[in-house]
């Protein structure tokens, strides 16, 4: 059992437990740390708490870490696409409709299982479940994401997720016309209150924050180009669609008649920047478009 202690100072009053705790190891996700504290594996001044509890200035908060579980999570001959690799990080093109790791239900076929494969050593922050894995991308969003492979890497990469210093640009599809040719989104995110699959735009939500720009126009549909300042789970897709834009082919947050035929949004994170963790070199990747999505933009093209 791992434990970790920390101290919480004037600037954290008032903060819940699980937002503190957050905010400090940005290693482990939210979700993850309330299921600590529901455990029980959370004490402050020696008493066990709630995930709401609000924490006080000067408190020593104990955080115990259960060892990873040991699951059978194989590697599989699964071709990947290394846009670049090195010692210390590898950044892969994921294609649509490859899910980023292995959940309930769903321990093959991930990207997960393919790096086992190809690539030989993994951060273990994340435990055999997402080893390597900083951020993710949904199962039909292609695009970008930046393995570590070794712990040091995998702390100063999610540093920089933290601190807002890795930039993730997107490439969407919008249904309708903008009358913007740029903007920005500003509107907190959390669980959809009426179904707990969707995420939605929700007042007690988590800040949330989507810059765009419009690439091209095609009457009944917009090519944005966008930033996130924030990554919230779906945020693109629930922001777009809170505007009345929702992406092309969103299962979940579009229109439920679609004119096109696609295996899934029409969303694309074609561009990375970060500072290499070893060497603090600024580093700049790029992914071109999928043929889907391609061929998609040629299809409006030509019935202009």
């Amino acid at each position: 059992m791992k434990e970790i202690r920390l101290t919480t100072t004037e600037e954290n009053a008032g903060q819940r437990i699980d937002v503190f705790l957050a905010s400090q190891l940005p290693e482990y996700s939210r979700s993850y740390l309330q299921n600590l504290i529901k455990q029980g594996n959370a004490t402050v001044e020696g008493a066990q708490v709630k995930a709401n509890y609000k924490v006080k200035p000067g408190e020593e908060i104990l955080l115990a870490i259960p060892p990873a579980r040991q699951l059978a999570i194989e590697p599989e001959n699964i071709e990947l696409e290394y846009i670049y690799e090195d010692n210390d990080i590898a950044v892969i093109n994921k294609p649509q409709g490859m899910v980023v790791h292995p959940a309930p239900g769903n321990y093959s076929g991930t990207l997960v299982n393919a790096l086992l494969h190809s690539c030989r050593q993994l951060s273990s922050i994340n435990g055999v479940i997402r080893p390597g894995i900083v951020h993710r991308i949904d199962k039909d969003t292609s695009g970008l994401l930046v393995i570590a492979k070794n712990d040091m890497a995998h702390r100063e990469l999610a540093k920089q997720l933290k601190d807002k210093t890795m930039s993730r640009v997107y490439m969407a599809l919008a249904e309708k016309n903008f009358k913007q040719d740029e903007g920005t989104i500003d509107a907190p995110i959390g669980r959809n209150p009426v179904d707990r699959k969707k995420m939605a735009v929700v007042e007690r939500g988590r800040n949330a924050v989507t810059h765009y720009k419009v690439l091209e126009r095609f009457g009944e549909y917009t090519l944005l180009m966008l930033e996130l300042t924030t990554g919230r789970t779906h945020q693109i897709r629930v922001h777009l669609s809170h505007i009345g834009h929702p992406i092309v082919g969103d299962p979940l947050y579009g229109s439920k008649k679609q004119r096109f035929t696609l295996n899934g949004q029409a969303l694309h994170a074609y561009k990375l920047r970060l500072v290499h963790p070893s060497t603090g070199e600024p580093m700049e990747f790029e992914a071109p478009l999928p043929d889907y999505f391609n061929k998609l933009l040629d299809n409006l093209r030509n019935r202009r």
